[in-house]
């Protein structure tokens, strides 16, 4: 066992000691940098509308030229979103010495958050609260983990006089919870700055803990569903309510949506489903676990893809979806709908086109009547193949603190900025060092929190990739 895995099994068996982990526990210096970088950040509210993004790029700007990162390797590039929201990127370049003749590696994570409204929480969001081995507060796990895990550990590795094989790049987007403007600027717009052989996303994947706190597997994103939204609409002339028509909008509408309701799209897979489902099912009990089996074994089985279209969780991993979100029609109580409309929101399975689902929303409605417009510009991306140096450094990193745990590659339903960076032609990786039980994961929801521990074991987690992706 080397010194680096031998001091980390001696921190992970240390941190088992403790029957509920406190920040006070941990006391180096980079440990208590994280903590003072954490807190600040959480302190910003960079939700859009309040136009803090760019105090929180320069804030952490700042913390690369204290640690000595040259002014030139630092970009805070300002970017203008919605409606003149100020926002910002942050790109920050670690030089290697070329000696690994490879191509730079970039780590992203996205400085803005969802909003929270201080009278609804338990405790003031933009305040970071440590109570019962938890840190509270907005973004304390979505994403100002990731951007203090990245920083801290860039931070890190130049006191330490780290020169990595090759350049290291930190990408922090300003606007992933809405538009992803940024992410797609700085991917294209200022690739110069950001082009590199794959990068590795630190608002996705990660580790799952059972009640007990025991670690049961470690998810590693390899792709996502492109995010679609339509505007389904049915129009007529309308008229007085007391002379009903036969071609009322609502109806029509409503015909419309229960024969989408109706539909479901075809099972499709790819090497990161079909291993998601292999490893996966060894630890899935019952006919959820035989369904994923089956499905591993042959896409096509029809009645396993039935039993996993009722889970909430695996069907969006089988197939194409479309959900209607929203409704509108009408303009009076007394008066006939001349216009009924329906928001669908669809993830689409990766390889298939936004234009193909459009055209399947046309022909499943069964009505002539019926307009479809697209909102916004959705952006397809491809799933990520699977990388053997990639895993092994993932898997290395897990097991130093948590040993044997299985590493499962999968496809997320929802989206992050790594949708951008795919569609942009650099394979990414969602392996954030987050270990969490699913019933504390309130991304975006109420009393946002992440365990004392887990904020701890994430330092060494992006310590050790770096080490084994970049290092001597």
């Amino acid at each position: 066992m080397n010194k680096l895995l031998g001091a980390l099994l001696t921190l992970a068996l240390s941190i088992s000691a403790f029957g509920q982990d406190k920040s006070s526990d941990y006391t180096r210096g980079y440990q208590q940098k994280a903590l003072e970088i954490y807190r600040h950040s959480i302190s910003l509210r960079t939700a859009a509308g309040h136009g803090l993004v760019p105090t929180m790029a320069e804030y952490l700007a700042r913390q690369f030229s204290m640690a000595g990162f040259p002014d030139k390797d630092i970009h805070l590039i300002p970017f203008t979103v919605g409606d003149n929201d100020s926002t910002a990127g942050l790109v920050v370049r670690y030089r290697g010495d070329g000696s690994s003749g490879k191509e730079p590696m970039a780590l992203m994570a996205h400085m803005d958050v969802v909003d929270a409204l201080p009278r609804d929480w338990e405790r003031d969001p933009f305040t970071l609260i440590e109570e019962d081995g938890y840190f509270f507060g907005r973004g304390s796990l979505d994403d100002k983990f990731g951007t203090t895990m990245l920083t801290t550990t860039f931070l890190r590795l130049k006191a330490e006089g780290f020169v990595p094989t090759r350049d290291l790049i930190i990408v922090f987007s300003g606007d992933e919870e809405t538009g992803m403007v940024t992410t797609r600027e700085l991917v294209t717009t200022y690739r110069n700055l950001t082009d590199a052989e794959f990068i590795l996303n630190a608002d996705a994947g990660g580790g799952v803990l059972d009640s007990e706190g025991a670690a049961t597997a470690y998810n590693m994103q390899a792709a996502e569903k492109t995010f679609a939204t339509f505007e389904l609409t049915i129009r007529n002339p309308g008229g007085h309510s007391s002379m009903p028509r036969t071609d009322n909008a609502i109806y029509d509408l409503a015909g419309a949506l229960r024969n989408i309701e109706n539909h479901r799209f075809p099972v499709r897979t790819n090497d990161v489903t079909l291993q998601y489902f292999a490893q996966t099912a060894e630890v899935t009990e019952g006919k959820t676990g035989e369904a994923m089996r089956r499905i591993y074994h042959n896409p096509q089985d029809e009645e396993a893809a039935n039993i996993l279209f009722h889970d909430p969780f695996l069907v969006g991993i089988t197939r194409t979806t479309c959900i209607p979100t929203m409704l509108q029609g009408g303009h009076a109580e007394n008066a006939l709908p001349q216009s009924a409309t329906a928001t669908i929101n669809c993830r689409i399975f990766p390889g298939v086109d936004v234009e193909e689902i459009q055209q399947t929303l046309h022909r499943i409605a069964d009505t002539e009547l019926l307009e479809i417009s697209v909102l916004g510009e959705p952006k397809a991306s491809p799933a990520s193949e699977l990388r053997e140096d990639v895993s092994y450094a993932i898997a290395k990193a897990v097991h130093a603190a948590y040993p044997d745990v299985p590493i499962v590659p999968y496809m997320s339903a929802y989206g992050t900025d790594g949708k951008e960076t795919r569609a942009a032609g650099m394979p990414t990786y969602g392996v954030m060092g987050l270990f969490i039980k699913p019933e504390d994961e309130f991304s975006h929801g109420l009393n946002e929190r992440v365990p004392v521990r887990s904020f701890y074991t994430a330092l060494e987690h992006w310590h050790v990739i770096i080490n084994e992706l970049a290092g001597g």
